[in-house]
C-alpha cells in the first residue's frame, strides 16, 4: 500500500469519528481566526478568548487590524506570554 493510500484512510477514518469538530478559539472570520491561532502559543485558549473579544471589535478585517498598529495591538494583549512578539507578528501579518 503506497503512503498517499495510508494517508486517504487515515482521513478518511478521523473523519468518521470526528465530523464536526469544534473550535475552541472564538473568531468572527477566517482572519480572526489566524489571529487566535496565532496569538494561543504558549497561551491558554481561554485567556486568548477573553482579550480577543474586544480585540476584534475593534479589528475584525486586516485593514481595520494594520491601522490599530503594533503598540494598541499590544495593548489588548499585553496580558499573553511573548505578548510583544506576538503583536509585532499580528501587525505584519495584517499588512500582507
Amino acid at each position: 500500500m503506497k503512503k498517499i493510500e495510508r494517508v486517504k484512510i487515515i482521513i478518511k477514518r478521523l473523519e468518521e469519528i470526528y465530523p464536526d469538530t469544534p473550535i475552541p478559539l472564538d473568531h468572527l472570520n477566517d482572519f480572526t481566526l489566524l489571529v487566535a491561532v496565532a496569538l494561543s502559543a504558549q497561551s491558554t485558549d481561554k485567556k486568548v478568548n477573553e482579550l480577543t473579544k474586544n480585540l476584534f471589535k475593534v479589528a475584525p478585517t486586516p485593514e481595520k487590524m494594520y491601522k490599530l498598529g503594533e503598540k494598541r495591538i499590544y495593548n489588548y494583549i499585553k496580558q499573553l506570554g511573548l505578548a510583544k512578539t506576538k503583536a509585532k507578528n499580528i501587525y505584519n501579518l495584517s499588512r500582507i
